[in-house]
């Protein structure tokens, strides 16, 4: 996972009014995961959350979040792949590593105390982020019933992300104490960020910049 990545996560969780932490300042890569805290990316919790509040659905948005009390999240971002398939799912047993029950409970000890479930956690929110997931059909439902059945409570798209990070974005205002919302702060300031989608640029503009790319040659 790229700092750039966990960077996108941190802020979209941060600009809907979450405490965010980090599990672990390094990177294990020369060896297996030991430890919860070098299986989860992220740890998110919800100051404001009421108790008594609905589940959130699984695939969630910045309108499901105000449901969301507390939460792990592992972020991969395999952006070549476009989304997870049924295949990529079944020959990738390391994205689910995170979903078991030591470290889940090992994570615990990053949370406030809750008096009134004093050593459980049941309201630990497991969060997948991922690219997406197919749109063709079986393939879609076949994903999602296999990330449920592994014990995954909710994904999280980085389009989904990108998407409110950038309507909330403010071209007036200078993000200086964080690159990731600066860098989309000055693309949106030039135009190369087109609302709601993220195109760089409009499409006739594009085939016009291709034809005028011909007559210079």
């Amino acid at each position: 996972m790229s700092a750039i990545d966990e960077g996108i996560v941190r802020e979209y969780f941060e600009q809907n009014g979450f405490l965010v932490r980090q599990a672990s300042k390094y990177q294990v890569q020369a060896r297996r995961k030991m430890t919860s805290d070098e299986e989860v990316d992220l740890l998110v919790y919800n100051p404001a959350y009421q108790r008594g509040a609905r589940k959130p659905d699984f695939f969630l948005f910045s309108t499901e979040l105000p449901s969301l009390h507390r939460a792990i999240v592992v972020v991969k971002g395999w952006h070549t792949t476009g989304h997870f398939t049924p295949a990529t799912l079944k020959s990738s047993p390391e994205i689910f590593t995170f979903l078991a029950e030591n470290v889940v409970k090992g994570a615990t000890r990053f949370f406030p105390v809750d008096p009134d479930e004093p050593g459980n956690h049941p309201d630990i929110t497991k969060i997948l982020v991922l690219p997406g997931l197919p749109t063709a059909e079986p393939f879609r439902s076949q994903s999602v019933q296999m990330l449920k059945e592994r014990g995954v409570d909710a994904i999280i798209s980085f389009r989904t992300m990108l998407l409110d990070i950038i309507d909330k974005i403010e071209t007036n205002r200078n993000y200086r104490k964080s690159d990731t919302l600066q860098l989309l702060r000055i693309l949106k300031i030039y135009d190369f960020l087109k609302e709601p989608q993220l195109d760089l640029l409009p499409e006739p503009a594009r085939r016009k910049t291709k034809g005028e790319g011909r007559k210079q040659e």
